[in-house]
C-alpha cells in the first residue's frame, strides 16, 4: 500500500441539464455560497471551510459527476503520488502542473478503478472563511462522499493500494453481504464510502454542520423548502454521526450531518456491522425506516460520463 499521500477531502463537482434549478437549491436551501462563475459554472463555499469551494455546478446536456477533489500537503507529494500511480498502471487524465480553478494550486487528475476522475491537488489558496456561529444553520464544510461500485471489494482494494486509504468499519447483511466499506485518510472515521449498487454512479455528498441543533434547523429548513426528504433525521452506528439524507433537483443524494467519529488511528480496529439491525443504521430509532426505496433512491442514475475502465 503507499504511504498516506492524501490530507483531505476539497470538493465534488457536478454536471447538470437545469444549472438554475440547482444552483438555487445549494446556493439557497442547501447554505453554501456561490463565491466564483464563469460561463455555465459555478464555484459553492461552505462558509466555515477553508477550501476555496466544496461544490462546483457545471451546465451539461446530461447529468454526472464530474470529479472528486483531495487535498496533499505539498508539490512534491503531488508528484509522489504522480509517479506512484503511473507505475501502478493508473491512467493519468492530466499530468502534474498548474491547477486553473479558483485558489489556484498544483495538481493533476486521473481516473479510478471504476472510471471516475480523481483530482489531487496542492497548495491552493487559503478562502477566508469563519466560525459557524450559534443556531446559524448552515454547512461548516464538505464531511464526505458516498460512491457507488457494482464491485465493492475491488474499488476498496484499488482505494487502499493506490490512494492508501485505511477501512474503518463495514456495513453487511446476512444475505446480501458487505454493503457498505468506510473508507478514511486521516483520524475522520471516514473521508469516503463506497457503496455496492448496480452501476457506477454517486451515493451522497455529506456536509458538516456545527452542532446538534444547527443540523436539527437546517434539516428542517430543507423539509420546508419541499426538497424531498428520503431518510433521517438519525444516527448512525458506523461513526456515529447524525444523518438527514435529501434529494437535489436532479435526485443526487445529499445529507446534512455532524459529530462524525475521531478515531484513535493506533488502536482502531474496523468493526463488521449487521446492517438489518435497524439500530446500526440508525441509534435513536427517529428515521424513517431503511427500506428497498431509500435504498434504490441512492443508487442514483447510472453515471453515463464515467470512463469505460479495463478489466483488472
Amino acid at each position: 500500500m503507499s504511504n498516506r499521500l492524501l490530507t483531505h477531502l476539497r470538493h465534488v463537482d457536478l454536471a447538470v441539464p437545469d444549472y438554475d434549478k440547482q444552483l438555487d437549491f445549494y446556493a439557497g436551501v442547501w447554505g453554501l455560497t456561490k463565491v466564483a462563475a464563469d460561463s455555465g459554472l459555478s464555484f459553492l463555499a461552505a462558509e466555515g471551510s477553508p477550501e476555496q469551494y466544496v461544490v462546483r455546478l457545471r451546465k451539461a446536456d446530461e447529468k454526472r459527476l464530474d470529479l472528486v477533489s483531495y487535498g496533499a500537503a505539498s508539490p512534491a507529494d503531488v508528484d509522489t503520488l504522480a509517479e506512484q500511480l503511473l507505475a501502478g498502471g493508473v491512467e493519468l487524465v492530466t499530468q502534474p502542473g498548474k491547477v486553473e480553478t479558483p485558489g489556484g494550486g498544483y495538481g493533476f487528475r486521473f481516473f479510478d478503478v471504476d472510471g471516475r476522475t480523481i483530482e489531487v491537488s496542492a497548495d491552493v489558496e487559503v478562502r477566508q472563511h469563519r466560525k459557524i456561529e450559534e443556531k446559524e444553520s448552515i454547512p461548516v464544510k464538505l464531511s464526505h462522499v458516498v460512491l457507488n461500485s457494482p464491485d465493492l471489494d475491488r474499488t476498496k482494494a484499488w482505494y487502499e493500494e493506490h490512494l492508501g486509504f485505511r477501512l474503518s468499519d463495514t456495513l453487511g447483511h446476512p444475505h446480501i453481504g458487505d454493503v457498505m466499506h468506510f473508507m478514511r485518510i486521516s483520524n475522520q472515521h471516514h473521508s469516503m464510502a463506497i457503496a455496492k449498487g448496480p452501476h457506477t454512479s454517486l451515493h451522497h455528498i455529506s456536509f458538516e454542520m456545527r452542532g446538534i441543533d444547527e443540523y436539527m434547523r437546517g434539516s428542517g429548513r430543507v423539509i420546508r423548502s419541499g426538497a424531498r426528504k428520503i431518510w433521517g433525521p438519525g444516527r448512525h452506528m458506523a461513526g456515529d454521526n447524525t444523518f438527514t439524507y435529501f434529494l437535489d433537483p436532479h435526485g443526487n443524494t445529499v445529507e446534512y450531518t455532524t459529530e462524525l467519529e475521531l478515531l484513535d488511528e493506533d488502536t482502531w480496529h474496523p468493526h463488521v456491522y449487521d446492517f438489518s439491525n435497524p439500530e446500526v443504521t440508525d441509534q435513536w430509532g427517529t428515521a424513517n425506516p431503511m427500506n428497498e426505496l431509500v435504498t434504490k433512491e441512492s443508487f442514483n442514475d447510472v453515471d453515463r460520463g464515467v470512463f469505460v475502465a479495463p478489466p483488472v
